[in-house]
């Protein structure tokens, strides 16, 4: 369950209601939820397969910066040619579809066999968001996730990425 002011951070951060909320799954060092866990159904019964969802905005443009900077297809280019990588790479992805498979309430339909997990696992990178997401939810989980924060840096120095009028304005 996440808090109606966790709620209302995240709906800041985002700059929109967010949906299918279940839990924040990862606090920043400033403490507010910088990646929160959906549900695998939305409110409307439409399939969401991002378990993990990034939410700090300034997170979210690191990572952003660090993609179009070609660091996915450089990740793609390892994992086609290590077979330790590819095997770490598997198993981030089977620990995704576990967790993401636990989530599924009562009552829930279960996503459609042979939906992907995240981010591109296991077979090549393409959204470093999700792997971070992932790794910061999970911590060593996400070997990709891992080594895109530590690229990123510390988004979280400057403080918090909402203030606490936003958070307030985004419950009116």
């Amino acid at each position: 369950m996440i808090s109606q002011a966790d709620a209302r951070t995240v709906a800041a951060q985002l700059g929109r209601a967010p949906r299918g909320l279940r839990a924040v799954a990862h606090r920043c060092p400033c403490g507010l939820p910088d990646v929160v866990e959906t549900a695998p159904r939305l409110p409307d019964g439409s399939p969401f397969p991002t378990l993990y969802y990034l939410t700090c905005p300034r997170a979210v443009a690191a990572l952003s910066g660090l993609e179009a900077a070609g660091m996915m297809r450089e990740m793609t280019a390892r994992l086609a040619a290590d077979g330790a990588l590819r095997a770490a790479c598997e198993h981030a992805h089977r620990d995704y579809l576990a967790s993401r498979d636990a989530a599924t309430g009562a009552g829930m339909e279960p996503l459609p066999p042979g939906t992907q997990s995240a981010g591109g696992m296991p077979d090549r990178v393409k959204c470093l968001h999700a792997l971070a997401a992932h790794e910061l939810a999970v911590p060593g989980a996400n070997v990709f996730g891992r080594e895109a924060l530590a690229a990123a840096g510390q988004w979280w120095s400057r403080g918090p990425c909402v203030a606490a009028h936003e958070q307030q304005t985004e419950a009116k």
